[in-house]
C-alpha cells in the first residue's frame, strides 16, 4: 500500500527501464564498422574504364576507386560498385568476399578479394571478369558482400534482396 499523496512517476519509471535496457545490451550487439552506402550490380565494358590520362601514360586510372577484378589483366565483366563508410580504424590488409548465385546453377559460388582499408568512405568496384562471367546479358539471381578483416572479423556486408528466404 502506497502512502497517500503519493504518485508513481511513470515517465520517469519509463525512461529508468529504458536506460536499463540499452546498457544491458550494449555489450550484445555491436554497430558495424562497414556500413554498405549503396550496392550497383552492372555490366561493364573494357572502354569504360579507360580515361583521357590512359591514352598518354599507358596505366589504368582508377581516379579514388578501388577497383579488383576476378582476372586483372581484363577488365569486361560485371561489376558491383559498392559506396561504403567505414567508422573504424584503416587496415592495411582485408578482405572483401562476394558470394553470388547465377542463373546457371543454384550453388553459391565465392570469390575472394585482397585490399587495403581506409577509414571514412570507399568506393569498391568488384569484378567478376574473363571466365569467371557468362557474358553481358547474364545477371545474377542473388549475391551478398562481406568486408572482413583477415582474421575472420566480420566488419560489414550487404545483400540483394533475394539472398536469403524471408521470416514467416
Amino acid at each position: 500500500m502506497r502512502p497517500p499523496g503519493h504518485r508513481l512517476n511513470f515517465p520517469l519509471m519509463r525512461l529508468v527501464f529504458m536506460l536499463a535496457l540499452l546498457l544491458g545490451s550494449a555489450g550484445l550487439a555491436r554497430a558495424a564498422e562497414v556500413e554498405f552506402v549503396r550496392v550497383w550490380p552492372k555490366w561493364r565494358d573494357a572502354e569504360s574504364f579507360k580515361r583521357i590520362s590512359e591514352y598518354f601514360d599507358g596505366q589504368e586510372n582508377t581516379g579514388s576507386q578501388v577497383v579488383l577484378r576476378s582476372h586483372p589483366e581484363i577488365r569486361s565483366g560485371f561489376y558491383f560498385l559498392a559506396r561504403v563508410t567505414h567508422s573504424g580504424p584503416a587496415f592495411s590488409a582485408a578482405k572483401v568476399v562476394l558470394t553470388l548465385i547465377t542463373p546457371d546453377s543454384p550453388k553459391a559460388k565465392t570469390y575472394t578479394f585482397m585490399t587495403a582499408l581506409s577509414a571514412g568512405d570507399t568506393v569498391f568496384n568488384l569484378g567478376l571478369t574473363g571466365a569467371d562471367w557468362a557474358g553481358e546479358t547474364v545477371h545474377p539471381v542473388a549475391w551478398k558482400i562481406e568486408v572482413v578483416t583477415t582474421d575472420g572479423r566480420l566488419l560489414g556486408a550487404a545483400k540483394s534482396f533475394l539472398w536469403e528466404k524471408p521470416d514467416k
